[in-house]
């Protein structure tokens, strides 16, 4: 009997009760933060009458990072096979019906989802019963849900009011519910299903009418889909009248085995062009005519029986005695000189391109791939004279309008204009070969462009001289001497190799000869041996090895007589000399550049004042005055403010501002400014800051010697002291007393 509701008969519930705050709704589910969806109420109480639903299951929490759930467990899914009974209240031959299906757990959610395999001519509805959701538990525990510990094996289960019963599952689902610690039953059978079982009796005593043979060509198919085999052709058919021999194309497509022929028509042929000779298809090897549609079956109707009730039966031949069979052509009977029927047509294979040469050779390992010749060698052509040169403008632009009743102008060869620009000049130094006195000690120096062959000329100024100095010569070709002027054939022009120290060149009816060459003319040249014969070392030594026993003996004994300090060293006048008077077959280029090969030589220093100055001068003239803005860039790369940049760090910063200094004189600078691998950059910017710290004028020459088209060294190339140790041991196989130093090449 309940007390009656009076004060002192009710136990006040908030008796010793600590928390009363206010609930609140965030949670963590399987790891991951998430909003709650049931609210409890004062102190996390649950409200009067509210259940609160259970979280996903409870996973065990391995040692490591605690990961959430879709993460830990993404792509990991649990497979069961289970079986439901579904009643068929309305059929003769079963009661019911045992139905397969596989159910599916995602970890990651908690889902089910089941599905219902497919089979042919069920005539129900199969494939997903149940989508991919979160499966309630049966009444009375409806507000919950399926977890993972509600599996496992030999066990039912209701998925909405639909019976499951739980046969087997994969290892993957044995292993991990094992080591959740869940005791898996023993796996159990599915009962057999009579009508399943009639249907598949059925099934096998059915004899389709049609032969459902299959021919797996996929693996064929996707091996060498896109690749043909090309093969050049040849119909021969000149025994007939009025024919002639005929060009054509076979492809062989290793795909399916087909053929395709095409028709090449020659122009002035008098044929129409046809698309194909041959549509794609299979090529049989013996047929002469097409056969009719229906002719070749693999089976045929034996007999046909009419019975009363005009129901027709037909029987087929299972033995297939009636089948044609016929051989198609193969890429093993495809072979160079070999003949193919083309449908009665005989055809020759001449040839074939280089992929069917490298897939003959790879499959079947064969090696001769010789054409076949049946075209007659053409005739040659006759020779076309071209009149002789008339004087009026160049000798291109005038062979050019022989050539075309729209005369066109001749075309320079771009290539090498684009790959040599006009930065590529080699430089000679050259004097007049006359008996006037006055000429004689003329000085020219002779430019030869490397983009066009084009030769400039000019005189070096003289004191005192009384000649008008400056351009001797235009810039342009220059023709060699000693050539007719109206000819049919084309002049011969002097080309980078003609020119060369000691060579005689001839300009304007005046003999000049080549005293020197600068520095980067030599160097070009040797970079370039292969070019220039007078250049290449190689041939050099090869002709010092050449000569007469006498003159290597005489070499042998002169050489160690130069040094009497045993040096290892002579000077270049001894041995030009020695060289020069033996007659050796050297001309002085050789011998000045075998010189230069095994020569002691210093490079001048430049001075940094000079420098400073040059630098000023390139300033001042472009004018750049961003030397505040060009400070603060450097403080600005100086994170440390020491005052101090990396070179590669300065370099780039100048090249950002656009500093119109020329590549070499920005380096030098750079490198004077150096200390390791760092730079002063305030010393640097006050020596070029002309505004504020203005050096003395400098003179044109100093500024071309820094100049982009500046040689490096003296303005001519000179060389000291030769080493004539390496010509003793490896060009005459002569020991040498002096050590063993090595040649060194001059860049």
């Amino acid at each position: 009997m309940a007390l009656p509701f009076l004060p002192g008969n009710s136990p006040n519930k908030q008796l010793g009760k600590q928390r009363f705050h206010k609930s609140q709704q965030f949670e963590y589910y399987n790891g991951l933060p998430m909003v709650g969806f049931e609210k409890p109420g004062i102190g996390g109480e649950p409200l009067v009458g509210q259940k609160i639903k259970p979280k996903y299951s409870v996973y065990p929490k391995g040692q490591g990072r605690d990961l959430p759930s879709w993460v830990a467990f993404d792509k990991q899914v649990l497979c069961f096979e289970a079986f439901f009974k579904e009643a068929v209240p309305h059929a003769q031959h079963e009661t019911n019906r045992i139905r397969k299906c596989k159910i599916y757990f995602h970890l990651e959610d908690d889902t089910v989802q089941v599905v219902e395999p497919e089979y042919k001519n069920s005539g129900i509805p199969q494939g997903i019963l149940i989508r991919r959701q979160r499966v309630p538990l049966p009444p009375p525990n409806d507000d919950q849900f399926y977890h993972i510990y509600h599996f496992n094996i030999n066990q039912q289960m209701v998925l909405y009011s639909r019976t499951f019963t739980v046969t087997n599952c994969d290892s993957f689902t044995r292993n991990f519910l094992t080591k959740l610690g869940v005791r898996l039953n023993y796996p159990t059978t599915v009962p057999d299903d009579t009508y399943s079982k009639l249907r598949q009796e059925i099934e096998k005593n059915m004899n389709p009418l049609r032969p459902y043979e299959k021919r797996d060509t996929l693996k064929q198919f996707l091996e060498h889909d896109h690749r043909v085999l090309r093969f050049n052709c040849l119909w021969d058919e000149t025994e007939n009248v009025f024919t002639d021999r005929r060009e054509l194309i076979l492809h062989y497509y290793l795909g399916d085995d087909t053929v395709e022929i095409l028709e090449t028509a020659p122009p002035n042929s008098g044929r129409d062009t046809v698309p194909k000779f041959l549509h794609r298809g299979k090529l049989p090897k013996h047929a002469v005519q097409m056969e009719q549609p229906g002719q070749i079956t693999d089976r045929i109707v034996l007999n046909v029986i009419v019975p009363m009730n005009q129901e027709q039966h037909y029987l087929l031949d299972n033995l297939k005695t009636g089948a044609v069979h016929d051989d198609f052509y193969k890429d093993c009977d495809l072979t160079l000189g070999g003949e193919v029927n083309v449908w009665g047509r005989r055809v020759i294979l001449t040839d074939c391109d280089n992929f069917t040469k490298d897939y003959y050779r790879s499959k079947y390992g064969i090696e001769d791939f010789t054409p076949v010749v049946y075209k007659v060698p053409p005739a040659p052509k006759p020779p076309r004279y071209v009149p002789p040169y008339n004087g009026f403008g160049s000798e291109e632009d005038s062979l050019r309008s022989c050539q075309g009743l729209l005369p066109k102008p001749s075309q320079k060869d771009l290539r090498k204009f684009l790959a040599r620009s006009d930065e590529f000049v080699l430089n000679f130094s050259a004097k007049m070969v006359t008996t006037d006195s006055i000429d004689r000690d003329r000085l020219f120096t002779i430019s030869f462009y490397l983009c066009d062959d084009s030769i400039c000329m000019f005189e070096t100024p003289q004191k005192n001289s009384g000649m008008l100095t400056g351009k001797f010569l235009q810039r342009g070709r220059v023709k060699k001497p000693g050539q007719e002027l109206f000819k049919s054939e084309m002049s011969e022009y002097y080309k980078a190799q003609d020119l060369y120290v000691g060579a005689t060149l001839c300009f304007s009816g005046m003999l000049f000869q080549v005293l020197d060459a600068d520095e980067y003319t030599f160097n070009y040249m040797e970079q370039h041996a292969e070019e220039f014969p007078k250049a290449n070392v190689g041939n050099i030594l090869s002709k010092l090895r050449s000569i007469p026993e006498e003159k290597q003996s005489e070499i042998r004994r002169f050489l160690p007589l130069s040094d009497p300090s045993n040096t290892g060293f002579i000077s270049y006048e001894s041995f030009r000399g020695l060289l020069t008077g033996l007659d050796c077959g050297l001309s002085e280029h050789e011998v000045l550049v075998l010189g230069r090969s095994f020569s002691e030589r210093e490079q001048p220093e430049a001075d940094v004042g000079l420098m400073l100055a040059v630098a000023q001068d390139f300033l001042k003239k472009k004018p750049f005055e961003e030397f505040p803005e060009l400070d603060k860039a450097f403080t600005s790369r100086d994170l440390q403010k020491t005052g101090r940049l990396s070179t590669k760090e300065t370099r780039t910063i100048c090249k950002g501002f656009h500093l119109p200094l020329p590549e070499k004189l920005l380096g030098g600078l750079l490198s004077k400014f150096a200390d390791g691998d760092e730079i002063d950059y305030h010393a640097f910017l006050a020596g070029i800051n002309w505004v504020e710290h203005l050096a003395p004028t400098v003179m044109s020459e100093d500024a071309l010697k820094f100049d982009v088209n500046a040689r490096s060294g003296a303005p001519w190339a000179t060389a000291k002291n030769v080493d004539y140790s390496f010509l003793l041991r490896d060009v005459f196989s002569f020991p040498s007393n002096s050590g063993d130093p090595t040649p060194t090449t001059t860049t």
